[in-house]
């Protein structure tokens, strides 16, 4: 005799619904957004920015030593993997950076800046191996930040901004004659007893340029500010396995202070907007790659947005911590919109995935700042996938308040993030870079 099947279907059919009902609990991850959906980093949210000892940095000694003695050295970045793990090559770490003679001024140093190589076998004690491709064929007058990845063939892409026409330069005007695009090379690389070698150079390329529509050109400037088209990132997802340059940039076209730019309904009601803020402009912007070679790209909205709040969201970079996306830029204190102000620091914003709404990090965006009895300390960190956050000496001061210039590696912090909220934890050694994973 056949046995019925009503009672299988019918405990089936009561486990279904018990688990429909259980997903339909768990609140969403996040917010759908639109695939042009740009967050905003308002002026009511940059009016929180405080320091706090969860995020003020520790004093910079300055017994500090210089990795590079007849070098300025600032803007720093490790080779990475594709996956945005530390690269190493026969057992050295490598480091990039921003680099001038110190026998220029110290203010002088970004229009000659060049970039220069590292490497290291501890990640403590570094080498200069100098600036690793012929400076002839570089683009630009001067090469600014980037960021720089290993591929799976074991070929260098590095990635740069190349900063002025160097056949039509004029230094006496190069705020306004600062042109910014994004740029490439590649190399080989190999690795002996003599330390890191970056051979078979390859064509310098063009890769991004501002479009006039979501980032402004240097035509349409009109602040006071030098305008940014700059400092590009490589990432790859971990959730989708797409990959992208991240950059910082200026709202470009015909954009307007909106009322979101300056916070809720209610905030509205009593914030009065000083005249200006509208030419602070800053964005962080996006496009995606089309190829494998990393040279086909596509312009997309920004990330993020603070005009009305802030001028600069400088070395934009990404990381992923679980569900968490972090998406960190560093800022200046003289950057903020008229009527906001807030220390030289990194700031921080949360979300959900790499197009979010995203939340800034401890109610304002701050994640680490230079203490308020020296502004002026150390200058462009970047966090890194293991949450180790590197940077540069700048301009600290002494116990008789002179300002004794750094141009070295500054000492390491390790920040704690969770959720959207975050501590600085520890301090490592001057210049200091142990291994990490990938985003994930």
């Amino acid at each position: 005799m056949r046995k019925s099947n009503k009672p299988k279907f019918r405990n089936l059919a009561l486990s279904t619904a018990i688990a429909a009902n259980f997903l339909a609990a768990i609140p969403a991850l996040a917010a759908e957004v639109s695939d042009d959906h740009t967050s905003i980093w308002s002026r009511q949210q940059a009016e929180k920015v405080a320091l706090t000892k969860e995020t003020t940095a520790p004093p910079v000694d300055l017994d500090f030593k210089l990795v590079a003695p007849d070098q300025w050295v600032w803007d720093t970045w490790p080779l990475q993997n594709r996956d945005g793990s530390l690269a190493t090559v026969k057992g050295y770490r490598i480091a990039f950076a921003l680099v001038a003679p110190r026998s220029l001024g110290w203010g002088e140093r970004h229009t000659q800046a060049s970039i220069g190589m590292f490497y290291s076998k501890n990640g403590k004690d570094w080498t200069y191996a100098g600036i690793p491709y012929n400076k002839d064929k570089a683009l630009g007058h001067m090469q600014w930040a980037g960021t720089a990845m290993l591929d799976e063939k074991g070929k260098v892409h590095l990635f740069y901004t190349a900063t002025g026409d160097k056949n039509n330069w004029d230094e006496s005007r190069w705020a306004q004659t600062a042109e910014q695009r994004i740029a490439k090379t590649t190399f080989d690389i190999g690795a002996d007893k003599d330390g890191v070698h970056l051979t078979n150079e390859g064509e310098h390329q063009i890769i991004l340029e501002a479009d006039g529509n979501y980032y402004e050109t240097i035509e349409q400037f009109k602040g006071n500010i030098i305008t940014a088209f700059r400092d590009p990132f490589f990432f790859q997802d971990p959730n989708t396995g797409k990959e992208y340059i991240i950059f910082e940039g200026q709202a470009g076209g015909d954009y307007s202070l909106k009322p979101e730019n300056i916070g809720d309904e209610e905030y509205r009601k009593t914030h009065s907007v000083p005249a200006g803020a509208e030419l602070y402009n800053g964005n962080i912007g996006i496009a995606e790659v089309l190829d494998h070679d990393i040279t086909k790209l596509k312009l997309l909205p920004p990330l993020l947005e603070s005009v009305g709040a802030n001028h600069q969201m400088e070395r934009p970079h990404v990381v992923v911590n679980g569900d968490d996306y972090y998406l960190f830029t560093i800022s200046h204190t003289f950057t903020y919109a008229p009527g906001l102000t807030g220390p030289d620091g990194v700031y921080g914003f949360v979300g959900k995935g790499l197009r979010s709404d995203y939340k800034p990090m401890n109610g304002s965006g701050l994640v680490i700042g230079n203490p308020a009895e020296n502004g002026y300390q150390a200058y462009s960190w970047m966090v890194l996938p293991n949450q180790q956050v590197i940077s540069f000496i700048n301009e600290p001061k002494d116990e008789n308040g002179e300002v004794k210039f750094g141009g070295t590696f500054s000492s390491t912090l390790k920040v704690n993030l969770e959720g959207d909220k975050s501590e600085i934890t520890k301090e490592g050694k001057q210049g200091e870079i142990k291994p990490f994973g990938p985003n994930r």
